[in-house]
């Protein structure tokens, strides 16, 4: 009889035990797939049909889709004018910021909410192509950003790798753009972190032309990083190297925990 009782109750604590496991499991689930970070990839303009069909944030968005645990989110000034909006970059991880045609258009308090979450290690930015000339990068840097002089003359520009070890050249080795715009030293912002790509114009005559290509900053507590490639012409954000390139430099811009 004891022996029987001692039974039932060692089935009863089983099934309790076995209970509890089944209840805790979703939360389990839970902690074993966190909310997903968000990355924004805003521009200005789609670029031409006829060399991104879909537009060019589009086109970077599909190149970032291959990040696991991103929500991806491109905008475009049709999209969202003057900006992304205020509730979503509040609740944004990484912002990638391309801007030509519509810089002067941009509010203030929109940079203030970009710089400010920046700074406080909220936000990371990654600044492509023209998006040098834009208000906040120009906020980020407090300097006027300008390069010497541009020029679309179909130059190449091959990109050498000059810092290996950082997170953004993870599986990049030198490579070259068969058409790139041609942006000329000095660029006018303070001294970079680190410089990770340095960059090689080869002209239509034949000369040769250095400039920088990948720059990185501590601002405060947050991250930002500056590419140069990136005209609306040229099908630069089609090549894998660049595709690559952007989503180290989304998951090294993050905020760190």
């Amino acid at each position: 009889m004891k022996t029987s009782m001692t039974r039932r109750k060692t089935l009863q604590l089983t099934l309790a035990a076995a209970g509890s496991i089944a209840v805790a499991s979703p939360q389990a689930q839970a902690l074993a797939d966190p909310p997903k970070r968000r990355v924004v990839v805003w521009f200005d303009g789609p670029g031409p049909r006829e060399v991104y069909p879909k537009g060019m944030s589009r086109a970077v968005g599909d190149a970032l889709a291959a990040l696991e645990g991103w929500d991806v989110v491109p905008l475009t000034y049709a999209d969202a004018r003057p900006g992304p909006p205020a509730d979503l970059l509040n609740t944004t991880d990484v912002l990638i910021w391309w801007g030509k045609w519509h810089h002067d258009k941009v509010s203030d308090e929109l940079v203030g909410l970009i710089v400010g979450r920046v700074k406080a290690g909220q936000m990371g930015c990654i600044v492509v192509h023209s998006g040098f000339a834009g208000k906040p990068f120009k906020a980020l840097m407090g300097t006027s950003c300008a390069w010497k002089t541009g020029a679309v003359d179909d130059s190449s520009v091959k990109l050498i790798v000059k810092d290996p070890a950082h997170p953004i050249a993870k599986g990049i080795k030198d490579f070259t753009l068969a058409r790139s715009e041609r942006f000329t030293e000095p660029f006018d912002v303070p001294k970079p972190q680190t410089v990770i790509f340095d960059g090689l114009f080869t002209l239509p005559d034949g000369t040769t032309q250095a400039s920088r290509q990948g720059l990185t900053w501590q601002v405060d507590k947050g991250r930002v990083f500056y590419f140069q490639p990136g005209h609306e012409t040229y099908p630069n954000f089609l090549q894998e190297q660049v595709q690559q390139i952007l989503r180290n430099a989304v998951e090294w811009a993050a905020p760190q925990p």
